[in-house]
C-alpha cells in the first residue's frame, strides 16, 4: 500500500474536547490544501508518542500533531526511542486545539484551522533544538524524556500541576493566570543549586528556574523573550528569592517580556543544566508535570525538523 503524504495524531480530549469537535473542519481544511493523510485518535496518556513512533516506523516523513502543548510534547517524544531518532529527516507540523497554545506562538503558526492548515502545507521544514531531561518521575523512579519549548522547576511546575488538575473551560489565558496567582499565594521558594555547563550559577532560595528553548509558556507568558529554537543554546532564567508581592507586582511584565531587567533575575545561556534541591521542586515540561528535581537537561542541537 502506498503511503499518503502525512500521518496525523489527534488528541480528541485536547481543549476540553474541542479537538474532537473541530476534527471534521481540520480534516476538510487539510484536504482542501491538497494534503493526503492517515490519522489516529489518542485514547489515553502516552498514546500520542506510541502512535507517532508507529507512523514513523511505517515510513511517514511528515507527522502532524493536533492537540495542545501536552500533545505536542508527547508527539515530540515519539520522534525518539532509546535516545535515537526513530526516523531520520522526518518532519513535524502542528495544528493547535489546546488552551495554552504556547508553542505555536513561538513558531508563528496561526491558531485558526484554515490558517494553520495552509501554513502547514506551504511552509518549509527547518531543524530546531530539543531538550532531553532526566528527572525523578511522579512514581519515584528516574526517567528521561524530551521537550521542545520550555522546562521549569519550582513555581512553574506547581502552577502547571494546578492548572492541569482543574478545568480549562475559561481558556488558556484565564486558566493559567488563575493557576499562577493561586500558586503565587501558596508557594514557598525552594532551596536549589543550579549549574550551567558544569559551573554553579546559583545557590539559594529560588522562585523558579526556567530553561527556554522557545519563548512562551503559561498561556501567553513571554517568559524567555530572547530564546531561539535553532541557536544551539538554552536560555536559563533564574527567578531568585522574590517575595509574593514582587512576583504579583511583576506578573503583568511577564506577559510583555519586560521582567528580565529585575535585579533578582539571573540570565545565562548554555547547553547543559543541572538543578538539585533538598525540597520537592516540581518539574514542568511543555505544560506537563511529570516529576521533580534533581534534573539534568541536555540540549540536542538540530534534533528535529519542524514545519514553521
Amino acid at each position: 500500500m502506498q503511503l499518503k503524504e502525512a500521518a496525523v495524531v489527534v488528541n480528541p480530549a485536547s481543549g476540553g474536547g474541542l479537538a474532537a469537535k473541530k476534527w471534521p473542519k481540520i480534516a476538510a481544511a487539510l484536504e482542501e490544501e491538497g494534503l493526503t493523510f492517515e490519522h489516529s485518535f489518542t485514547e489515553k496518556a502516552g498514546d500520542a508518542a506510541e502512535i507517532t513512533r508507529r507512523y514513523l516506523r511505517e515510513g511517514y516523513d511528515l507527522i502532524v500533531s493536533v492537540g495542545g502543548d501536552g500533545t505536542n510534547n508527547e508527539v515530540v517524544n515519539g520522534f525518539f526511542h532509546e535516545d535515537r531518532a526513530v526516523r531520520e529527516n522526518a518532519a513535524l507540523g502542528f495544528i493547535s486545539t489546546g488552551t495554552g497554545s504556547d508553542l505555536i506562538r513561538t513558531l508563528g503558526i496561526p491558531k485558526d484551522v484554515r490558517g494553520a492548515a495552509s501554513h502547514l502545507v506551504k511552509s518549509s521544514a527547518r531543524e530546531v533544538d530539543v531538550g532531553r531531561v532526566t528527572y525523578i518521575n511522579n512514581q519515584g523512579a528516574q526517567e528521561s524524556s524530551y521537550f521542545i519549548n520550555i522546562a521549569g522547576l519550582g513555581l512553574d511546575g506547581e502552577t502547571v500541576g494546578r492548572v492541569n488538575r482543574t478545568s480549562k473551560a475559561l481558556g488558556g489565558f484565564i486558566s493559567f493566570l488563575w493557576g499562577t496567582v493561586v500558586s503565587l499565594l501558596l508557594y514557598r521558594n525552594k532551596e536549589m543549586t543550579v549549574s550551567v555547563d558544569g559551573k554553579i550559577a546559583f545557590e539559594g532560595r529560588v522562585a523558579t528556574v526556567l530553561i527556554g528553548n522557545g519563548c512562551y509558556a503559561g498561556g501567553g507568558m513571554y517568559l524567555a523573550p530572547y530564546a531561539r529554537m535553532d541557536d544551539g543554546l538554552f536560555d536559563v532564567i533564574i527567578l531568585g528569592n522574590l517575595g509574593k508581592k514582587d512576583l504579583l507586582y511583576n506578573l503583568p511584565n511577564v506577559y510583555k517580556g519586560k521582567h528580565m531587567n529585575n535585579p533578582k533575575i539571573k540570565f545565562l545561556r548554555g547547553t547543559r543544566v543541572n538543578v538539585t534541591s533538598p525540597e520537592e521542586a516540581l518539574l514542568n515540561l511543555d505544560g506537563e508535570q511529570p516529576g521533580r528535581a534533581p534534573v539534568e537537561v541536555e540540549l540536542l542541537p538540530g534534533a528535529i525538523k519542524i514545519k514553521s
